[in-house]
């Protein structure tokens, strides 16, 4: 396939003084031509109707079905262990017909789930971090699904303002750099980009951080919120100026919960996006220019949300599981696939005119909940850590390892004091209504995640625990 087409600017979404920039990252891709026909469909799309979007995603999902009973063996097994073919599944309603498709379920049968008309070179190998407590593994269609989902990012950040050309620091997973030189950070994307270590975040470092962004002068900061607020909390608390060029914070990988949006906002004085997705590809929604609901992309997938019963959630403002079907992934399909997120339904009407199902919020997953006592899930959300009883404290985490009982780490400033202590344990124990006994321990510090992140919540009950809690 070559690689060299004609690029149509229009169709891009880029203007003539970026295509020179545009065409040379692009080309990059193994699959370019995936890239720029997912674009153009999604900047067609976004101006169809309901009927329009719903008979795309009929006419999808059936193709899918169809590929799914013919080519792989799960599936196949599936439809005839229930007595079913393809056709008997006319609307995305009636996936209610098939069952769900859990972790334990990828795990036990991925070489069964492998499209068998596919070359083995095509499938490249995939796994989730363990934060769910059941790390599991999938299969992208190589090149292809990459391509394919930086189009699907490309056009969410569009709502934004984002170009190729633009310049962004990117506050994620990497590690760059040593304390040796005290340089944690460098250049890629011939040169827009500025990857940025947050291994290495600290107090004695941040300011070096801080002028390198200054001097880098950034249109965009992306980041994991947890990682973003390390650099906003510090600006907040040493009085520093917001940087004059970001014009928005981009965030993803993780749960945005509404106290790091507030600090975000305040730190840097400009809009705070976020968009929810999982590395499994079955689901993919973000804010858009008129407000913070996550609209979700029809064109990638299909979600339900169930209820602890296990049925449909329907109601505006109802809380349940998302469950979410991939569109575009034939080389490993992951169909009714159960995420152990938790969201809740919103309505289906936005001032941006887009006619998109949509997430009122995201909770975050089944793991970042608190159980207690009586067995009810607590979100970090309601928790809601951005109070004025943490003003003495770096950081914390919650860790659970039995309902009812929780531990919290605390790094403390040196202004910490025991009356510190006594109010945190009052407040919590007036949010988790009395269900819930804290232990405070305090360390030096808290590690990161490999992928760099900070967890809130480490949430270690066994995962069959959580079958009858959502």
């Amino acid at each position: 396939m070559s690689i060299g087409v004609q690029v149509n600017h229009r169709e891009l979404g880029v203007s003539r003084l970026e295509d020179s920039m545009t065409v040379r990252v692009l080309r990059l891709l193994p699959m370019y031509s995936v890239y720029r026909e997912t674009y153009a469909l999604l900047r067609e799309s976004c101006r169809w109707n309901r009927e329009k979007i719903a008979a795309y995603q009929t006419k999808t999902l059936a193709h899918l079905l169809d590929h799914a009973y013919e080519n792989v063996p799960y599936y196949r097994r599936i439809f005839q262990e229930r007595s079913l073919v393809p056709e008997d599944i006319m609307t995305p309603a009636d996936l209610a017909l098939l069952p769900f498709l859990t972790r334990a379920d990828l795990q036990n049968n991925l070489p069964d789930l492998k499209a068998q008309n596919y070359p083995e070179s095509a499938f490249e190998y995939v796994t989730t971090g363990g934060s769910t407590g059941i790390p599991v593994g999938f299969y992208y269609e190589k090149g292809a699904s990459r391509a394919r989902e930086w189009a699907f990012m490309k056009t969410q950040w569009d709502r934004v303002g984002y170009r190729f050309t633009d310049r962004c620091v990117v506050l994620r997973g990497h590690i760059v750099g040593s304390a040796k030189d005290s340089i944690y950070w460098e250049k890629t994307l011939f040169g827009r980009w500025l990857l940025m270590s947050s291994h290495h975040m600290t107090g004695e470092t941040l300011p070096a951080y801080i002028d390198q962004i200054r001097r880098f002068k950034p249109r965009f900061i992306q980041g994991y919120p947890s990682t973003v607020v390390i650099l906003a909390r510090y600006m907040r608390e040493h009085g520093i100026e917001p940087f004059p060029t970001v014009r928005a914070i981009l965030c993803g990988s993780e749960n945005l919960y509404p106290w790091q949006r507030d600090l975000l906002t305040e730190a840097f004085g400009c809009r705070v996006f976020s968009w929810y997705g999982n590395s499994e590809q079955t689901v993919l929604a973000g804010e858009c220019e008129e407000s913070t609901r996550y609209h979700i992309f029809p064109e990638y997938g299909i979600v339900e949300l169930i209820g602890q019963d296990g049925q449909p959630v329907e109601e505006p403002g109802a809380m349940g599981e998302v469950v979410s079907t991939n569109l575009t992934n034939y080389i490993c399909p992951l169909i009714r696939y159960r995420t152990m997120d938790v969201a809740v339904l919103g309505t289906n009407s936005c001032a941006c005119g887009r006619p998109y199902p949509m997430l009122e919020r995201v909770e975050g997953r089944l793991q970042e909940f608190i159980v207690t006592k009586d067995h009810r899930l607590i979100s970090m959300t309601a928790v809601n850590m951005h109070s004025d009883i943490f003003d003495n404290v770096v950081q914390f985490q919650f860790h659970q390892e039995m309902r009812g009982m929780a531990l919290l780490r605390i790094v403390r400033k040196p202004g910490y004091s025991d009356r510190d202590t006594q109010r945190i344990l009052r407040e919590l124990n007036r949010k988790f209504d009395g269900n819930v006994d804290v232990t405070i321990r305090f360390v030096d510090e808290i590690p990161r995640t490999r992928s760099g992140k900070h967890r809130f919540l480490v949430q270690d009950l066994p995962p069959d625990q959580w079958d009858n809690l959502m």
